[in-house]
């Protein structure tokens, strides 16, 4: 019996509708609807987990799923032992620090002695020490945005598409902390078998 390549994907979101769509653009017709956690391409040794995103590269690290798409912002973030293997040139976004408008703002020195509210305290922790800057970091699991209007904190570090979520609430983008899109990441050590059939995938 022919081994078949787990493939992780965001169960809802951008992401699913991207991943869908380079399957079908790919060649690979998946036989069962999204709404189901586990479905199966019937052309191709490829069978698709819906779950969801932050919980994808675990998943992939324990091998349960075989490759995963991710945004890279999510990859640098959970630090777990995976390889990203191909950027994907959609669900492009930026996680950046923002302040309130009119903050008298003259660099990253800034952030000095600062509360920042984030949901991605290891990606702003690494910006944190690149440029030699300390901060009270402050973890939240949503709505970020609203952090400085409630006097949780005096900047937030979040992901940006358009800017419009940022604009609503009072603030002004002004660091980008990384640049993000989508991309398929791998356990370290699959099988030659599947190896293979990842090859004939990308």
């Amino acid at each position: 019996m022919q081994k078949r390549l787990q493939i992780a994907v965001q169960k809802s979101g951008r992401l699913l509708e991207g991943s869908l769509k380079l399957l079908k653009e790919c060649g690979i017709r998946v036989d069962n609807g999204k709404d189901q956690l586990k479905a199966s391409a019937g052309n191709f040794p490829l069978d698709i987990l819906y779950l969801r995103n932050s919980d994808i590269p675990q998943y992939v690290e324990d091998g349960v799923a075989d490759i995963g798409i991710i945004g890279e912002n999510t990859a640098f973030e959970k630090q777990k032992q995976i390889k990203a293997i191909l950027p994907l040139g959609f669900s492009k976004c930026r996680l950046s620090i923002a302040v309130p408008k009119n903050t008298a703002y003259p660099g990253p020195e800034f952030l000095n002695g600062k509360r920042i509210a984030t949901s991605y305290p290891n990606s702003l922790r690494h910006y944190l020490d690149t440029h030699q800057l300390e901060a009270e970091i402050h973890e939240i699991s949503g709505s970020v945005e609203i952090a400085p209007n409630i006097g949780l904190a005096d900047a937030i570090c979040d992901l940006v598409s358009s800017g419009s979520t940022l604009f609503k609430n009072g603030l002004e983008e002004k660091e980008v902390v990384l640049k993000s899109e989508a991309c398929i990441v791998a356990h370290p050590a699959l099988s030659e078998e599947k190896q293979a059939i990842l090859d004939k995938l990308v």
